[in-house]
């Protein structure tokens, strides 16, 4: 049997020397891999009880998507900052060599909605952690974070240590 680890094309010293870029498009290209990655994504879901399915731009859309069709649920796009039409609120966070903004549509999530924030990688965790800040200010609550890819070396599980997060395939690096 096919694991996810055998679509992801892994990209030594990419963007920089010593990295090793872990490409997740190679999943999504492959009919089998995409499958295999969004079942097995839906099959880890089942630990949690959720109203609707969050993901943050862009490949979080590409796997939180059709988890969320699958099941029966809603799905709330986290986009970056200036991409939603209607109001919004939005946060601030670090990037690895800078910062971003990422908002949501105000209305997006209901008081008491409980949310199953779903996204292709877990790095330094900053992205994931704001998208949940977000969903908290709204009243929602965060009943777990899923994710295809974890790079364990770059220690976003820590950041996101109030949170039960689950990752379909993990490497030991960055």
């Amino acid at each position: 049997m096919k694991r996810i680890d055998d679509f992801i094309t892994s990209i030594p010293d990419f963007p920089e020397k010593g990295i090793i870029f872990r490409d997740v498009t190679t999943v999504l290209q492959n009919p089998e891999g995409f499958k295999l990655a969004v079942d097995k994504l839906i099959e880890m879901s089942k630990e949690f009880e959720f109203d609707v399915v969050a993901g943050t731009e862009a490949r979080g859309f590409l796997f939180g998507a059709p988890v969320a069709y699958a099941l029966g649920k809603g799905f709330v796009l986290v986009r970056k900052k200036g991409k939603l039409p209607r109001e919004t609120v939005s946060t601030k966070y670090d990037l690895e060599y800078g910062s971003a903004e990422i908002e949501m549509h105000k209305d997006s999530i209901k008081p008491g909605q409980k949310v199953l924030i779903v996204d292709d990688l877990i790095a330094t965790g900053g992205t994931v952690k704001a998208a949940a800040k977000l969903i908290e200010e709204l009243g929602g609550e965060v009943s777990g974070m899923l994710f295809l890819i974890e790079l364990a070396g770059l220690k976003g599980r820590e950041v996101l240590k109030d949170y039960q997060v689950r990752s379909v395939e993990c490497y030991p690096g960055n």
